[in-house]
């Protein structure tokens, strides 16, 4: 299906660079046709395939000295059955893709997946300690990399191998923090840009409630989504007289 469909014409823009062309598909095992959206994305220019002259022994005429490097796509088959138009499709698999990449990685990297048992207390107990972990997990990361987010497999060894020493002297506490990672500088620096943040909030923390407090932190560490607007604290209902 792919092979037919990479000649044809009809093909209309998606997002983020794919192509989306509609189409219906029969399997051996199925009882009638299902509609399928077939998208494509051009490769980056540096990933080509080059024409193997030894399986194509047959000389061609051609206007150039040697044959062009063939540009290759990715291709997808979306299966589905509902009635939206074709973009519509790719851009709600596309966000059900962005939200199972959340739940892969709670159960393959933080252990969701990791523990069975047929009590059901303590699995609710487990897994609702795992996933507030992970949520502190993301909001600490946000504050450290603001502009993307960092799996576990990446942040973890990014920003958890390190050795502190806590000394105290004429009533002071330091904390210096040794960092044994290859991208130490780059530590260092969202470190230093961590600590400034939580200084400038600590400086006005006896202004603010811990809700406040709360609020401010996450509007920094998603300040990319924000743009800048800082998070107000709910206003209490009043309860109708």
């Amino acid at each position: 299906m792919i092979n037919k469909a990479h000649c044809q014409g009809g093909w209309s823009y998606a997002t983020a660079g794919w192509e989306a062309l509609e189409s219906e598909l029969q399997l051996p095992s199925w009882d009638r046709k299902r509609r399928v959206v077939v998208i494509r994305r051009q490769l980056p220019k540096d990933v080509v395939r080059a024409l193997d002259s030894q399986k194509n022994p047959q000389q061609g005429l051609g206007f150039v000295d040697e044959p062009e490097d063939i540009r290759q796509f990715e291709y997808a088959v979306l299966v589905t059955s509902l009635g939206d138009e074709t973009i519509s499709i790719v851009c709600h698999y596309r966000d059900r893709a962005d939200c199972e990449n959340n739940f892969d990685e709670i159960k393959n990297h933080w252990g969701w997946g990791g523990y069975t048992t047929r009590a059901l207390k303590p699995c609710r107990f487990i897994s609702r300690i795992i996933a507030l972990i992970y949520n502190w997990w993301s909001i600490f990361v946000r504050l450290a990399e603001p502009d993307k987010h960092l799996e576990a497999i990446t942040s973890r060894p990014l920003l958890l191998s390190s050795v502190g020493k806590l000394t105290e002297t004429s009533r002071q506490k330091k904390l210096t923090i040794t960092h044994s990672h290859g991208r130490e500088e780059h530590v260092r620096k969202t470190y230093q840009r961590i600590q400034q943040f939580f200084n400038e909030l600590k400086a006005n923390a006896p202004q603010l409630d811990a809700l406040e407090c709360w609020c401010r932190i996450l509007s920094e560490a998603m300040k990319k989504y924000l743009g800048g607007q800082i998070l107000r604290p709910p206003k209490p209902a009043i309860a109708a007289g």
